[in-house]
């Protein structure tokens, strides 16, 4: 067999469309979105560059978006000063901060410091909690993402055995949390999880976000099973130039997945897409 692809750029397309008819809802009722993203950063840096397309990408949805550059030389203090005068103002909807950080300046102390209200990224730890409880909150887009494309297999979730290899804070553990509230039974996995080949052969979703380029092969996988890679890793190849792979070995395990998640084109452009989302959902609220 070969596993059906679970289009991420397909997907995106569709929930960006979405997300667009709701921007411009939000602005015939004159109260748009707006996204303000802190970034300390030259503005011709890889982040800048960044920085620089994601304006694009809102104004095409209808979303405003304001870009605060601050000096790279910025302390902690600069940049939780800019943080909490954007929290105050009515007229943004929504914050985020782009990484990295200045060196000295802890990324997670700044990130705690973003009205919850207008944290987009779902990185606050008041967001992260609220998924433990299933209250309304802004899910971290990378999560959300995952969760999404699993969605878009039509798999039964409720019941369903599930594997997550990685247990990061801001990926691995929150997919977990997002499957347990669909009623799967969910099995979290790190690098110090033993004979880890004999757990996920068991798992009916697979998601690999460990960030370990080819991790996940063939014999690994259950199959007909839904997988899907989170990992993106930059790697030289044979003309030394790089290429982004992620954490399952694509080729040969496309022989016996029932639907499988391609790197590039899989779960990146949907993770911008859930930002896009989760900026309409503060504005809403």
């Amino acid at each position: 067999m070969t596993a059906r692809l679970i289009d991420g750029k397909a997907l995106a397309a569709r929930h960006r469309e979405e997300t667009a008819q709701r921007a411009h809802a939000l602005r015939d009722r004159g109260r748009p979105a707006r996204l303000d993203a802190v970034i300390v950063s030259d503005v011709d840096s890889a982040a800048g560059v960044y920085a620089q397309n994601q304006g694009r990408t809102c104004a095409d949805l209808g979303i405003e978006y304001v870009l605060h550059t601050l000096d790279p030389k910025s302390r902690f203090d600069d940049i939780a000063g800019r943080v909490l005068l954007l929290n105050t103002d009515d007229d943004v909807t929504g914050v985020m901060v782009h990484l990295p950080m200045p060196e000295g300046v802890q990324a997670y102390r700044v990130q705690r410091l973003i009205d919850p209200e207008k944290d987009v990224e779902g990185v606050n730890p008041a967001n992260i909690g609220n998924i433990v409880y299933g209250r309304s909150s802004l899910v971290p887009c990378t999560a959300l993402a995952t969760l999404k494309m699993v969605e878009s297999t039509g798999v039964t979730l409720k019941g369903a055995r599930c594997v997550v290899v990685g247990a990061s804070d801001l990926v691995g553990k929150p997919i977990a949390v997002l499957l347990m509230r669909h009623e799967a039974t969910v099995i979290s996995c790190n690098k110090f999880t033993r004979e880890i080949a004999e757990l996920t052969r068991t798992a009916d979703v697979l998601v690999a976000a460990a960030g370990v380029p080819g991790l996940i092969t063939k014999d690994m996988v259950k199959p007909g099973a839904v997988v899907v890679d989170v990992g993106t890793t930059r790697v030289p190849d044979a003309s030394g130039r790089t290429r982004t792979v992620g954490d399952v070995a694509f080729d040969e395990v496309k022989q016996v997945a029932g639907w499988l998640s391609p790197v590039p084109g899989g779960v990146g452009p949907m993770t911008v897409a859930m930002l896009l989302r989760n900026v309409v959902d503060a504005a809403e609220r």
